[in-house]
């Protein structure tokens, strides 16, 4: 702090930060609440403080919402701690949301993910606001890109996570997880090092671990490089599902489905197709991969006669007197 009070402007890292939330922001009114979801941590204090800077020259409603996930002993200190740090940078309404993590069998990230986007959901219906602002930062994206490479899920895992999505907004994809803790060194706060971003049971945290044996091995900028590819790819992952949804409504709400019509949706389209005719259907969108995709795809391209598949969701996908069929799986005989 001492750097930044002698020369009169703030650390780079917040000013770039800062910079980026005010970016994000320009386009909602001036007078809706904007949220931050905080969970102690330097990605989400460094964006606390900068939503609270930006409310504190523009006079915009902003606020906190911390979610307690109650996975570790003293979750409930971290997170008053988290919340008596955003009162303290000025964010108004600052709120304690307590949620039960459920045990799903999609593992605890992915259950704990869900749980926490459906409280901040809530309290953002609640309290009438018009954004909530989440911590991800370019290093999170580019091990998400990691992650899309390994599942080989295609174009739309690897474009990792959007900068916006409803009600949900990511300012700091462009910002590192050094220059949040930067910005936190430099502004004074104290941050929560959350033992789960070390623990190795976590796949994101060997994703990290990966990610920083590639910049040891290749060079700086793998991370960097990872989250460009992430942002072309959106791009292209859009266009292609738009173009998908328009071949979908071609095909006509209820199965079968004409084999002529979804061979007449050029490939890199009727993967897409599948993929929502088997949500529709009732699948599990978490739980479908390219893998179920394909061989629904070989009905339709490399068809002997097989028998039909057994998908997530209970679902039987078959093929028969020229169409394909998507139905729940009827009881074992």
């Amino acid at each position: 702090m001492g750097e930044q009070r002698r020369h009169g402007r703030p650390h780079p890292s917040v000013a770039t930060i800062r910079y980026a939330v005010r970016t994000c922001l320009h386009d909602l009114p001036a007078e809706g609440l904007v949220l931050v979801a905080c969970s102690g941590g330097a990605d989400s204090l460094a964006l606390a403080e900068a939503l609270a800077f930006e409310a504190g020259h523009t006079g915009r409603p902003s606020g906190a919402i911390v979610v307690d996930h109650g996975l570790q002993d003293d979750s409930a200190t971290v997170a008053a701690k988290a919340a008596a740090t955003c009162r303290r940078l000025g964010l108004d309404p600052v709120e304690v949301v307590t949620v039960e993590v459920p045990d799903t069998g999609h593992g605890l990230e992915a259950d704990a993910r869900q749980v926490r986007h459906a409280a901040l959901t809530a309290a953002a219906d609640r309290l009438g606001a018009s954004a909530v602002l989440l911590g991800h930062t370019l290093d999170d994206q580019a091990e998400q890109v990691l992650l899309g490479l390994v599942r080989g899920s295609g174009a739309r895992s690897l474009s990792g996570m959007p900068a916006r999505r409803g009600i949900f907004r990511r300012p700091l994809l462009a910002v590192t997880r050094e220059q949040t803790r930067a910005a936190c060194a430099a502004e004074g706060i104290a941050v929560w090092e959350d033992p789960m971003n070390t623990d190795p049971v976590f796949t994101r945290v060997r994703a990290r671990a990966a990610v920083a044996d590639l910049e040891r091995d290749l060079g700086p900028g793998v991370a960097a490089a990872l989250a460009r590819t992430a942002a072309q790819l959106r791009t292209d992952a859009d266009l292609l599902d738009a173009l998908a949804a328009d071949a979908r409504a071609t095909l006509g709400p209820d199965g079968p489905h004409d084999v002529a019509a979804l061979l007449d949706i050029p490939p890199a389209l009727r993967t897409r197709v599948w993929r929502t005719l088997l949500i529709e259907a009732g699948a599990p969108p978490g739980q479908l991969g390219a893998t179920h995709t394909d061989e629904c795809d070989r009905l339709l391209t490399n068809w002997r006669g097989q028998g039909p598949l057994h998908l997530p969701g209970g679902l039987r996908v078959r093929r028969g007197e020229g169409g394909v069929r998507i139905e729940p799986a009827g009881p074992v005989e």
